[in-house]
């Protein structure tokens, strides 16, 4: 079934959005017409949304997106195991965007892992209200308003904005989250159960290698490895270029 919408709002029409620019939507849709619509609505309202037609390209992506569009019928898997998926690699949080509208699909959609489900067609009004109240549920605490400057490192936690050198990172929601809790606790090491904890909001969870792998592509972005200082058996602290 292709996807319905109603006609892109516009400005003044939207829910309120404040964070919205600062958003990465990943579009999960087989349908190339739909996606395309889908895609088009979402930026015009400010969002940064792109899409993919697969699951094992919604697998490579989501990485990069602070939320997941996914449709379930897709060509390659099926979408409540590319859910079950990004569940098991990362908190992204997920919406279900799908035909399957009997109730039992819907549990078994929110049994997969997603935050919630929307049944096609729907309204465009809609689908931005839920992105909105998922958002608020996942959103971290609130954030220092003040500015944080470190060197050349400089941090604007209520912008979520942080440059090197004067030169804007590139960050995911989880990596620049991880880099505030750094960089407030200066000369402090944070372990990996604070991080789990502050930054995923899951203390008791194994966190298995995601602490890792987060910081090891926050390095990488920062360009030096000594930027995050590992104190083994203890956590990490931030450091310098």
């Amino acid at each position: 079934m292709t996807t319905q919408v109603a006609p892109p709002l516009g400005p003044a029409d939207a829910p309120d959005g404040r964070h919205r620019a600062t958003l990465r939507l990943l579009v999960v849709e087989s349908d190339a017409k739909a996606s395309d619509a889908l895609l088009k609505g979402l930026i015009r309202q400010g969002y940064a949304a792109h899409a993919v037609s697969s699951g094992a390209e919604a697998l490579r992506a989501h990485f990069d997106a602070d939320m997941v569009l996914l449709d379930l019928d897709l060509p390659d898997l099926d979408g409540l195991e590319v859910c079950r998926r990004i569940r098991a690699a990362a908190n992204t949080p997920v919406i279900a965007v799908t035909a399957r509208d009997s109730e039992f699909d819907r549990v078994l959609g929110l049994q997969a892992g997603s935050d919630d489900y929307i049944v096609k067609p729907y309204g465009f009004r809609e689908l931005l209200a839920r992105i909105e109240a998922v958002m608020r549920r996942v959103r971290p605490q609130p954030l220092p308003v003040q500015t944080i400057e470190h060197g050349p490192l400089h941090i604007d936690p209520a912008a979520r904005r942080a440059t090197l050198a004067g030169e804007p990172l590139d960050l995911t929601r989880k990596e620049f989250d991880l880099l505030v809790l750094l960089a407030t606790k200066m000369h402090s090491v944070v372990s990996r159960q604070q991080i789990m904890a502050q930054v995923w909001e899951d203390p008791c969870s194994p966190h298995g290698r995601t602490v890792d792998t987060h910081v090891s592509t926050l390095r990488s972005k920062l360009g030096s490895n000594s930027w995050i200082v590992t104190v083994r058996g203890v956590g990490f602290r931030l450091g310098h270029a």
